[in-house]
């Protein structure tokens, strides 16, 4: 059994959760973070609204590591390298002066808050992965 398996359940439950609920919010409401950072609204929310359908469709994922935490190394690793570039793409614009300052609170829920239980996740379920894979 993987070591912290009762941290992993409660934190990909919670991260599944959340995902859901975030990505219904922005397909309800595709336009809430451009009126919150107070930039201009975009031409096409269904665009947003089709990014919210995706966060949505990872927090279902999430759920499956909850479920398996013992098979969900993969799952997490796409999981935790979209919650380390998400933050970087948005500093990224902040600094060009594309998006506001207040642009970044987007990625502490998102993604900052999930990092290191993500990352412990990685390392304690890599050996149940690697005996996954083919013998050399």
């Amino acid at each position: 059994m993987i070591p912290r398996r009762r941290l992993y359940r409660a934190t990909f439950a919670a991260a599944g959760v959340y995902n859901i609920a975030w990505g219904l919010a922005a397909v309800i409401w595709p336009n809430w973070f451009f009126d919150f950072t107070g930039m201009a609204r975009i031409n096409h929310p269904e665009i947003y609204a089709c990014l919210g359908m995706v966060i949505g469709l990872y927090g279902v994922l999430y759920l499956e590591v909850a479920r398996r935490p013992e098979h969900g190394f993969l799952l997490g690793a796409i999981g935790f390298v979209g919650k380390a570039l998400g933050p970087v793409g948005a500093l990224v614009l902040v600094l060009q002066g594309q998006w506001p300052l207040k642009a970044l609170w987007l990625n502490v829920g998102n993604d900052f808050i999930w990092l290191v239980p993500f990352v412990l996740y990685l390392k304690d379920s890599w050996p149940f992965f690697a005996e996954t894979l083919p013998a050399r």
